[in-house]
């Protein structure tokens, strides 16, 4: 569906038969929140009257200035095409507003949007691809997810071996009907994983797709009796699930980072966006990784890129430039996972990316060895250094990175800091099931 105003939007809710709409936006850590209304209450909606309890969702306000408002994006509304087509639901995405009419710096959407603007005074666009990837488990006799794989299906398999295919295939004609353009899917490389790719579009879009791509695919898999995951690392000893994130900048309607004077194609803006990312990546990890289980997914030895530099070909480091040029050259960083909050993640490699281009920053050297092949004093003597090993690493590295905590927000980051911390310390304190077996009988 193309961009749409408010007007049109009363109109389609009345064509569709809607009765009632979602007012959903996103809280600090990436869950989809939403409030419910009636159709009559569109109008309402639509004139930014809508208020919800803010003090209620983590990380949000005190309850002392509990008061916040939700204005929707008329461009975001869509219907649920598994819902009865009579009597339909509807969604709209919203932004958090503070009573006063200014906006709730704690927003994830407003944060994007805050950099995207920063962007555009340079003269940018950003684009966005991710390729999301995820588990299908089956359930146990009470409906909960477990982690007993449904198919025995590898990299590009088919049915029958392919137990998801059916899914899969659900799953993405729900999305097409949502105004998705599909552009792949296929099973992955561990038993029951698989991959969604949609075409890349503006990241606000881009980051309102991934929200509701996760969505569909949790509905649509429950629908099938699977339970759907995007946990980075469910499951010991096979590959884990990333959002690879594919990203360009277009300046006057071309791509900025296409040169074709240039020996790999690429512009000294692309080289120095390269650069911005490899700085601070490990500043961002804490946001494009936030999980405790997120650092189980990114070791060597499952594909998974831990080293931090980049290549065109070669797939082992952090930053791939994939073979297309002209207007498709883009810089696909690995390291994202889809538990990630899309907002702060695609807000801070945009700002890493931009400081590069305004410092002129130039990165090292391509590496096209296979970087999980070569010695610890080999990727020294490169100079290729590693992500955080722990999520309270990246934590610390967060805090020590000023471009990222003013990209996200100091109030924001100290939010976001103290609940990450809690996660640690609970995970960190917790007596886990490997330690009583291997140690509870020996000693």
């Amino acid at each position: 569906m193309g961009k749409i105003g408010r007007e049109d939007v009363v109109r389609l809710a009345k064509e569709n038969d809607v009765k009632f709409i979602r007012l959903q936006f996103t809280d600090l850590f990436g869950q989809m929140k939403n409030v419910a209304i009636t159709v009559d209450q569109l109008e309402k909606a639509l004139s930014n009257q809508c208020m919800f309890d803010g003090s209620s969702i983590e990380g949000f306000v005190r309850i002392e200035e509990s008061d916040m408002y939700l204005r929707p994006d008329p461009a975001t509304f869509t219907t649920f095409p598994w819902r009865p087509s009579s009597g339909r639901v509807a969604r709209l995405v919203c932004d958090v507003y503070h009573p006063d009419g200014t906006p709730f710096e704690g927003d994830p959407r407003f944060v994007l949007k805050r950099v995207l603007a920063e962007a555009a005074k340079m003269g940018y666009t950003f684009n966005v691809g991710p390729e999301c990837e995820f588990f299908l488990f089956r359930t146990d006799d009470e409906g909960k997810p477990t982690t007993e794989t449904h198919d025995k299906a590898g990299y590009f398999d088919l049915g029958p071996s392919d137990g998801g295919e059916d899914a899969r295939r659900d799953i993405c004609l729900t999305l097409e009907d949502m105004g998705f353009e599909i552009e792949a899917s296929h099973h992955e490389v561990a038993q029951g994983q698989h991959e969604i790719d949609f075409r890349y579009d503006d990241a606000l879009t881009s980051a309102d797709r991934i929200m509701t791509f996760k969505m569909v695919v949790k509905t649509i898999a429950n629908r099938h009796g699977l339970a759907a995951t995007f946990m980075p690392k469910p499951v010991y000893g096979i590959n884990g699930s990333g959002m690879h994130t594919n990203m360009s900048l277009f300046k006057d309607g071309k791509n900025a980072f296409a040169d074709p004077s240039d020996r790999l194609g690429l512009s000294n803006e692309a080289y120095s966006f390269i650069a911005g990312l490899m700085e601070h990546v490990r500043g961002m990890a804490a946001v494009t990784n936030p999980l405790v289980n997120s650092y189980k997914r990114l070791l060597p030895g499952y594909e998974a890129p831990v080293y931090i530099a980049w290549a065109t070909r070669n797939r082992s480091p952090l930053i791939r430039i994939p073979a297309a040029r002209g207007q498709s050259t883009r810089v696909e960083l690995r390291s994202p996972d889809p538990s990630c909050n899309p907002y702060l993640a695609l807000a801070a490699m945009l700002a890493a990316g931009l400081d590069g281009i305004r410092k002129g920053l130039v990165p090292p050297a391509a590496v096209e060895r296979n970087i999980f092949e070569m010695t610890p004093a080999e990727r020294e003597a490169e100079g290729i250094g590693s992500l955080p090993g722990s999520l309270d690493e990246a934590l610390v590295s967060l805090l020590g990175d000023p471009l990222v905590v003013s990209t996200l927000g100091e109030g924001l980051v100290e939010k976001y800091v103290l609940a990450k911390r809690e996660e640690w310390d609970e995970y960190r304190t917790r007596v886990h099931p490997w330690e009583t077996d291997t140690y509870l009988a020996r000693y």
